[in-house]
């Protein structure tokens, strides 16, 4: 097959839809996949079947109010985001040029609302399919405030102000009064042009010819038959897609910072590219992992409106962990980091890349989540699973406390406390369950098959 990948302009995505790609070009199959020009060389290393897999750069137009070259949301504050699907959206001509030469079979897409009927336009059977890489838990939540003819809301809402998700016969997702806010407030920003997220996201599923999820049923059996019901098509689940495990090695400098400790002692955190905390809750949660007595390397953004993250510190707080405790403003090398013996706990904020690197390895997890499908995932792993533990925020503001982030984490490093042993058993358990080469194997050859499937 020869398949063409226009994620959505954001790391997580652009990274995600090259893990799969990889996964199919393994198999023989042939890529290409559209990016930003820029973007491209940040992508490179990820490429492990570089004569199957083409870069088709993309120049990504400006929109007023854009800075000047910005081609991803990592240029931008969240805030932005509109306007880099606008600019994504002026792209439009430019794949049409591209896919009227390639003529591939299939095209996977996730916000490009307009790609399928593009795709009929052209009048060719080339095959749209809406590849999210966000767990379909969320998406079903957020279309729920967007399907006003349907009893979506009846079925899942049982309190306004705390709407609950009903995983299972035996397990629901219950949202707090702020989180359920901001989701109502996604649903309906502007996102593009005139155009409401939730308007977006549903044009996406309606219009493709086949609905696929980065995920398993082990996660999300009941939220797949949800989606084949409501939207009358094939919905396809491509298992975890993870990532060959990195051939590179630690930079010199970490790795002799954490070789200086024990094994399992050292808190990691890392809250993802578009994670920026206020100072106060950068404070906060450094005050934390302070009040542990651990040692600990965090890995953070800098505050906005703020010069660089040294200058957003405590107060007499770089004195005090001297040689305990790293904090970094830069990029790190998140998987290797945390494979390394030293690592005994990880704090994220549960992005699915995240995620699935934290199931499949021995440090205890921590969830700090902050937007969309980060809660959702936070209350998967910490409520269904089991595999760690939550930090508490506040009902209305959101907000949490170093003694909350201190609570957290030594409750998943203490071995002989009741959670410690809990979330470390279950924790083994699915790490056991997901490396298993065979699962990862079974899911993308059935996946592959159904897409064969659907080409007659």
């Amino acid at each position: 097959m020869h398949v063409a990948m226009y994620p959505w302009f954001a790391m997580g995505h652009l990274t995600a839809f090259l893990h799969i790609s990889n996964k199919l070009a393994e198999r023989g199959h042939k890529i290409s996949f559209f990016l930003p020009i820029k973007t491209q060389s940040k992508l490179q290393h990820y490429n492990l079947h570089p004569h199957l897999i083409t870069f088709i750069p993309l120049n990504v137009p400006h929109v007023d109010g854009l800075p000047p070259g910005t081609e991803t949301t990592a240029d931008v504050p969240l805030s932005l985001g509109s306007l880099v699907a606008t600019a994504m959206d002026l792209t439009r001509p430019q794949i049409e040029q591209h896919l009227l030469k390639l003529r591939p079979d299939y095209v996977f897409f996730d916000f490009s609302h307009w790609l399928p009927a593009l795709l009929r336009q052209l009048g060719s059977n080339i095959k749209s399919v809406c590849y999210w890489v966000i767990n379909p838990a969320s998406v079903w939540y957020l279309l729920s405030l967007g399907l006003s003819r349907k009893k979506a809301l009846d079925d899942v809402v049982d309190d306004p102000a705390h709407p609950s998700l009903c995983f299972s016969s035996s397990f629901s997702i219950k949202l707090k009064a702020h989180e359920a806010r901001a989701y109502e407030a996604m649903a309906n920003m502007e996102y593009g042009s005139g155009l409401p997220f939730v308007k977006r996201c549903l044009t996406s599923l309606s219009d493709c010819d086949a609905i696929c999820f980065k995920t398993c049923r082990e996660f999300a059996g009941p939220f797949r038959n949800y989606f084949e019901m409501q939207m009358n098509k094939p919905v396809i689940l491509a298992g975890l897609v993870t990532p060959d495990p990195p051939s590179s090695r630690l930079e010199e400098k970490w790795e002799k910072w954490l070789g200086g400790f024990e094994p399992r002692t050292v808190i990691f955190c890392a809250l993802g590219s578009e994670y920026v905390l206020t100072k106060q809750q950068l404070q906060q949660l450094l005050l934390g992992f302070e009040r542990t007595g651990l040692p600990f390397f965090a890995a953070l953004k800098s505050p906005t409106g703020v010069e660089s993250i040294e200058s957003a510190l405590p107060e007499g707080f770089e004195e005090r962990v001297k040689g305990k405790g790293v904090v970094s403003g830069s990029w790190v090398q998140q998987p290797i980091i945390l494979k390394h013996p030293a690592v005994g706990c990880f704090v994220t904020h549960c992005g699915s890349g995240s995620i699935n690197e934290a199931l499949l390895n021995e440090c205890q997890l921590v969830f700090l989540p902050n937007i969309g499908d980060h809660i959702i995932n936070a209350r998967l792993m910490s409520g269904y699973l089991k595999v760690g533990v939550e930090i508490e925020k506040g009902d209305e503001d959101g907000l949490f406390t170093k003694e909350g982030v201190c609570k957290a984490v030594k409750a998943v490093m203490d071995e002989d406390s009741q959670v410690g042993k809990e979330v470390r058993t279950n924790h083994a358990k699915w790490r056991e369950f997901f490396s298993n080469k065979g699962f990862e194997s079974s899911y993308i050859d059935g996946f592959v098959q159904k897409l064969h499937e659907m080409l007659g």
